[in-house]
């Protein structure tokens, strides 16, 4: 059985501006890309937000960021139009969260 170094061998021919090019590229390639919403997307999420405003039921808000989605779970305390955001309170603490942001919303109960 041969029983070499593996990467560590070649690591020394890398320059860093390369390393520092692959690290990036792995990055990108683990985005993912912004769903695209239509009116109807939108309609339904405001009516979603609204019927758990209102019952204060337990919601989960799912969020594009960055490429990557974020999920937060709580109660929608209130929503902020002028600023374009909302206010969830989870069993922790009181999340400020972007409108543009949301992507889908549902309510568990």
């Amino acid at each position: 059985m041969i029983r070499d170094r593996g990467m560590m061998k070649w690591q020394g021919m890398m320059l860093t501006e390369h390393v520092a090019m692959l690290k990036e590229y792995n990055q990108d390639i683990k985005k993912e890309p912004r769903p695209e919403l239509d009116e109807w997307d939108y309609d339904a999420i405001q009516h979603t937000l609204d019927a758990a405003i209102k019952s204060k039921a337990d919601t989960k808000i799912k969020r594009w960021k960055n490429g990557e989605f974020i999920y937060n779970r709580g109660t929608v305390e209130s929503v902020n139009l002028q600023k374009r955001e909302i206010e969830l309170q989870d069993p922790f603490y009181l999340l400020t969260l972007k409108l543009d942001e949301i992507v889908d919303v549902t309510i568990m109960d």
